[in-house]
């Protein structure tokens, strides 16, 4: 049954790479409406399930910097991960016979992104069902934002729309093999480190590449918004800390 948890919230959260097929039908504006929301709340659950759920746990009964030295390495990892994604820029212009190399390193980024989500979503579920849950709803929530980004950046590096689509999904397909490595090396690491490393990661989310993005809008009624997305995020989180657990 665990597996079977594991299996459906993968789907799930690879839908979200399918979310430019909603773009053929909707306007720019009303996609930005949405990603406005979407950013904000993504943030919110992506602190509140570090600090709420993730944290609490990997800390829990024990001393020592172990978990602390973890928690600083996935954030490490993740600023590591974004250098390597935009170390190449190309000034050829973007066509679709020479399509941008942005776009092949968001693919390879993408992917990479995808399979350490699938690697620490299995560990949640392997510590505790409770926690896979809460981080399947915060990597869920922080998904479609980023695959609405991570669409726009193919199209402007020259692809297709449809081509743009097929490209995020397959590259979201990595969150499976993520998740078999965790199954498969489970007995080989403890567990709750991990824990520590994805707080990390969603922690550095948040901070690096969330709120710069909110911090763009400077008017009082915007910012407000904000607030308000960050705290149905946070809120989220709670709600499921105090009645899940």
């Amino acid at each position: 049954m665990l597996y079977l948890y594991l299996f459906l919230s993968l789907t799930v959260i690879s839908s979200a790479s399918l979310i430019g097929i909603i773009s053929l039908r909707w306007s720019t504006d009303k996609m930005a409406r949405i990603n406005f929301w979407l950013i904000s709340i993504a943030a919110g659950s992506l602190i509140g399930d570090s600090f709420f759920h993730l944290l609490p746990e990997a800390t829990e009964g024990r001393t020592g910097l172990t978990p602390w030295l973890y928690l600083t390495g996935g954030m490490l990892g993740f600023f590591v991960l974004e250098k390597i994604i935009h170390w190449r820029h190309c000034h050829i212009p973007t066509s679709s016979q020479h399509p941008h190399p942005l776009g092949t390193m968001n693919l390879v980024g993408d992917f990479l992104h995808n399979f350490l989500d699938g690697l620490v979503l299995a560990n949640a579920f392997l510590v505790n069902p409770i926690l896979g849950l809460t981080a399947a709803v915060a990597i869920f929530i922080h998904e479609i934002p980023q695959e609405i980004s991570d669409f726009g950046i193919l199209l402007h590096a020259g692809y297709s729309r449809i081509k743009a689509i097929k490209l995020n999904f397959l590259s979201s397909l990595s969150a499976f093999m993520g998740a078999l490595v965790a199954i498969v090396l489970s007995q080989d690491w403890q567990p709750t480190n991990l824990l520590a490393f994805t707080a990390g990661n969603f922690i550095y989310i948040a901070a690096a590449d969330l709120f710069p993005e909110m911090q763009k809008e400077t008017t009082w009624q915007k910012s407000s918004r904000q607030l308000i997305g960050l705290l149905i995020g946070l809120t989220i989180m709670l709600l499921m800390k105090i009645f899940l657990d």
